[in-house]
């Protein structure tokens, strides 16, 4: 069998050049295609920092996906993950998504897509091992708090608030708090400084340079708190959960959504 073919979205960004190295260097993948409006023409190997690979970037999505690509990784914005998706599923292209800012609809219109068109797609709010570890011991130590609130501290640039993490953290906690966080954290002035709203879990950002991505959930006891802390310190962190993904995405039926559910 072939190495898995993988078309890279967003190729010339952050994460899109990360995600290329670790392909490029993983057993059984290789870069086919690489899609990117800022940098059209130019090799994605070269842009990427590990040398040529012979895959030029290109601005058409449909024009990338003629090269013959079984996965497209797409680690671009809220507002054109949607459009990307639309061209690739029904061309039988499956997806990892790492874009975050999907909403309900999103997801309900890509179960339809994926059905019609066989075609498995996996979403991921984060790829970091050790976030997915964090959500998991999360959902534990709700069961034993009246109060949670979790805060997330991501650079400037990050589109969308709260971050995909954080609310998935959130639900998670929300659906697996099996009657406690009975104790909303209300107040009667400043409500808006009080955060999203998540069942009874408040949820905060924070936007500032120097960032990457972190994490805190805190709870809060009689007499006691506990806090569970998780730091991005550079994007290569989330490269392996994104190398699994791909191994594992052609595998999968339909939309699966969050890192745990293909450990």
């Amino acid at each position: 069998m072939g190495d898995i073919r993988v078309l890279v979205v967003g190729a010339c960004g952050k994460m899109g050049r990360e995600v290329v190295k670790a392909v490029a260097n993983a057993e059984g993948m290789t870069v086919v295609a690489a899609v990117d409006m800022a940098c059209p023409g130019e090799d994605i190997g070269v842009i990427a920092g590990i040398g040529a690979l012979g895959v030029a970037v290109t601005g058409d999505l449909t024009q990338a996906i003629a090269a013959g690509p079984q996965v497209m990784v797409d680690f671009t914005r809220p507002d054109t993950v949607m459009a990307n998706l639309r061209v690739a599923i029904p061309r039988g292209v499956a997806a990892v998504v790492g874009t975050t800012g999907l909403a309900a609809e999103n997801l309900a219109e890509l179960r339809t897509l994926s059905a019609q068109a066989s075609t498995p797609v996996f979403i991921a709010p984060n790829f970091a091992i050790g976030a997915v570890l964090m959500m998991q011991f999360a959902q534990q130590a709700v069961k034993h708090f009246d109060y949670a609130e979790v805060i997330e501290f991501h650079h400037e640039k990050k589109l969308d608030a709260p971050s995909g993490t954080a609310l998935r953290t959130a639900e998670l906690m929300r659906d697996a708090a099996a009657g406690r966080l009975t104790q909303p954290a209300h107040s009667e002035h400043g409500e808006e400084s009080r955060g999203l709203p998540i069942g009874n879990i408040r949820v905060h950002a924070v936007r500032l340079p120097g960032m990457v991505a972190s994490q805190e959930v805190i709870f809060g006891g009689l007499g006691q708190t506990l806090t569970l802390r998780h730091d991005t310190i550079s994007r290569e962190s989330f490269m392996p959960g994104v190398v699994l993904a791909i191994r594992k995405v052609l595998g999968l039926h339909g939309v699966v959504v969050g890192l745990e559910e293909i450990l």
